[in-house]
């Protein structure tokens, strides 16, 4: 592919670098899939990093998955109000036993 000076295909070459003659139908349709390809790229760069974002300290805990984790940050509101806790007060979350609890505070330490 050839580019212009807006970074946008203007041509297609041969291994040879001659260029190979295309219609306008064409170049149009392969500006579409790489403004295609573009958007999906920069779509799943943005879902990774607004995964990596939302990441915490909860996410190294084995026992604790996404739900438990959005529960225990509803009623706490922060990591730090979870590693202040005590046992009996995490135990209130539903699928928290005293085993996880222990776990968690261990980990928060």
């Amino acid at each position: 592919m050839v580019k212009n000076d807006k970074h946008r295909t203007r041509a297609l070459i041969t291994k040879e670098r001659k260029e190979i003659e295309i219609s306008e139908n064409a170049l149009n349709l392969i500006t579409r899939f790489q403004d295609t390809v573009h958007d999906t790229a920069i779509e799943y760069h943005r879902k990774l990093r607004d995964k990596e974002m939302s990441k915490s300290a909860l996410d190294e805990i084995e026992g604790i998955g996404e739900k438990k984790k959005e529960l225990l940050l509803k009623e706490f509101s922060s990591i730090e109000e979870i590693r202040d806790a005590d046992i009996r007060e995490l135990t209130k979350i539903k699928g928290i036993n005293e085993e996880l609890a222990r776990k968690i505070k261990e980990n928060l330490k």
